[in-house]
C-alpha cells in the first residue's frame, strides 16, 4: 500500500509538470521560481518583462498559481505576470500550524512582503475567492501602487455570500470545538470528490474541465496539518466579512478601475457579490458568466481576451 501512494503521488507530479510545459508557447515563457520571505520558501510563475506593467495573479481556494497557467502564458507578450503560492498552497513552504498562523491577516502579510522583495512598486490586482481577502488587504495598505482590479468570483458583499454554500462554515464560526462538525467539513470539502466538485459545479461540460486541477489539489492536501490549517482558514474567514465595510469605501474613496468577470453558478459567491461592486465603482466592465467559481476553467479565452483590452485601455 504504501508503495501504491508513492506511484501515486509521483504520477499526480508528472500530471502537474506535463501541464505546466503545455501552458508555455510562443506568447510568453512560463517561468519558476522561489522567493524567500520570513524564511519561508514562497512559490511563484512569473511570465514577461518585469520592467512592463505588471499584473499580480492571487488564487482562491483550493487551489495555487496553477489556476492562472494560461493567464500567464497569454499575456506574457505584453505584460509582467506574477502568481505566487501562499504559504500552505501549491508548491510553498508548508509550515505547521504551531510555526505560522493561518490567518487572512498574516498571509496577506507574507504576500505583501514577497511584492515588495520582488520590487513591484505599482500593479494591477487580478484576484479570485481567498483573492480576494488578500489582495484587498494589501491595497488598503498601499492604495498608491494598485492601479486596477481584475475580479473572477472575489467577493467584498455580505449579499455575495450564498446562504447554502457557507452554512456549514458560518456554523464552524460557532462552534469550532465541534469535532463531528470538522469531520462533517473534511469529508464534504476536502476529499477528492469534494475538490472535483468545486471546479466542476456549475460549469457547462463538467467533463471538458481539466482534472490536473483536483488531482493537484488533492496530493496538497493529503499531507499531514493540512487539514487543520486549512480548517483554521474557514474559521477566519469570519474576519474578512468584517473588513467588508472598509473595503467597500477604499473602493469609493480611491476609483480604482475593475474588470468583473464572474462566474454565475458558483455556489458560494452568487451574482449579488458582483452586482455589489457597481455601488462603489464608476469604472467598470463587467460581466456575468455562465459557468462555475473557476471562470477560467471554462471562459479562460473571454476572460484573457478582456484582461488584455482592459489592461492596454483602462489601466495606466
Amino acid at each position: 500500500m504504501n508503495g501504491f501512494k508513492v506511484f501515486l503521488s509521483a504520477f499526480i507530479m508528472l500530471i502537474g509538470l506535463i501541464s505546466q510545459i503545455h501552458a508555455t508557447d510562443s506568447s510568453g515563457r512560463v517561468r519558476y521560481g522561489i522567493e524567500k520571505v520570513d524564511g519561508l520558501d514562497i512559490f511563484f510563475r512569473e511570465a514577461g518583462d518585469p520592467s512592463k506593467q505588471a499584473v499580480v495573479l492571487l488564487h482562491g481556494f483550493p487551489t495555487s498559481s496553477h489556476m492562472y497557467r494560461d493567464v500567464l502564458a497569454e499575456l506574457g507578450d505584453d505584460h509582467y505576470l506574477v502568481a505566487p503560492d501562499y504559504p500552505g498552497f501549491g508548491d510553498s513552504a508548508f509550515p505547521n500550524v504551531t510555526e505560522y498562523v493561518y490567518t487572512f491577516d498574516n498571509i496577506a502579510e507574507t504576500m505583501d512582503r514577497f511584492l515588495i522583495q520582488r520590487g513591484l512598486s505599482s500593479y494591477v490586482l487580478m484576484i479570485q475567492d481567498y483573492g480576494a481577502p488578500i489582495g484587498f488587504r494589501i491595497a488598503t495598505r498601499h492604495p498608491e501602487k494598485v492601479d486596477g482590479f481584475v475580479v473572477m468570483n472575489g467577493n467584498a458583499y455580505e449579499e455575495g455570500l450564498s446562504p447554502e454554500g457557507w452554512a456549514p462554515i458560518m456554523e464552524y464560526w460557532k462552534n469550532k470545538e465541534n469535532p463531528e462538525l470538522e469531520r462533517t467539513l473534511a469529508e464534504q470539502i476536502f476529499s477528492l470528490d469534494g475538490l472535483k466538485w468545486q471546479y466542476t459545479h456549475g460549469t457547462r461540460n463538467p467533463d471538458g474541465i481539466n482534472p490536473d486541477n483536483w488531482n493537484l489539489d488533492f496530493m496538497k492536501f493529503s499531507r499531514e496539518g493540512q487539514h487543520r490549517m486549512q480548517l483554521d482558514l474557514f474559521f477566519d474567514y469570519q474576519n474578512n466579512v468584517k473588513l467588508y465595510p472598509h473595503w467597500q469605501q477604499y473602493l469609493r474613496d480611491h476609483q480604482p478601475p475593475m474588470l468583473i468577470v464572474w462566474g454565475k453558478n458558483d455556489a458560494f459567491f452568487p451574482v449579488p457579490g458582483a452586482e455589489g461592486y457597481k455601488r462603489d465603482v464608476k469604472d467598470i466592465d463587467y460581466n456575468i458568466l455562465d459557468t462555475g467559481h473557476f471562470a477560467l476553467e471554462e471562459e479562460g479565452e473571454f476572460i484573457i481576451n478582456k484582461m488584455r483590452v482592459f489592461l492596454e485601455k483602462k489601466v495606466k
